[in-house]
């Protein structure tokens, strides 16, 4: 399972169906859209390497309450302390949790990665098991890891399963965006 294993053309027939979806929901979404005419939904996936289940859950914890542009660098960090890559969920156990810590997560976002780690090295999640979930299975079985909330569990869906129709309630840029195009207080 990987973000985005569909060539470009898969990406741009979703985007067409996402942006013509949007359009004729609501008006406010139609002028937005008509003023953007290139926009690309989901392009922001283009930006990511490929991850794996695993890869995904460590880009959605890093990211908790951060921006983007933050969570990128924690990431990065941890590759170049991975030999250039993510760990796998072993080498994430084997390594002293001062390396996480190191690479910008907090001691709590470092303990819910190991305990993501312990189940996907015992089995209790695995590739296979959470792409074959339903949402709302999936939503049950990620925030049994302390440290994971509904929002992981969303960004989860969005990355790794590639499920458009799921979105980030909790996100603050996204709910400022809202306010700032339908003039909300």
């Amino acid at each position: 399972m990987s973000v985005d294993a569909q060539p470009r053309k898969r990406a741009a027939v979703a985007d067409r169906k996402a942006r013509e979806f949007l359009r004729n929901a609501d008006p406010v979404l139609a002028r937005l859209i008509d003023a953007r005419p290139g926009f690309r939904p989901r392009a922001w996936l283009d930006e990511l390497p490929p991850l794996d289940a695993f890869g995904t859950l460590i880009f959605q914890v890093a990211g908790q309450q951060l921006s983007v542009a933050a969570t990128r660098t924690i990431v990065s960090r941890l590759q170049d302390r991975f030999g250039g890559h993510l760990p796998s969920p072993a080498g994430l156990l084997a390594a002293d949790p001062e390396v996480l810590r190191a690479s910008g997560l907090s001691y709590r976002k470092g303990a819910t990665l190991r305990a993501l780690a312990e189940r996907f090295v015992d089995g209790r999640l695995s590739d296979d098991a959470l792409s074959r979930m339903t949402d709302d299975e999936v939503e049950a079985a990620l925030p049994e890891v302390p440290g994971i909330g509904p929002w992981t569990a969303h960004g989860f869906l969005l990355v790794a399963l590639d499920r458009p129709d799921v979105f980030l309630t909790g996100d603050l840029a996204l709910r400022r965006a809202i306010q700032r195009a339908y003039g909300f207080d």
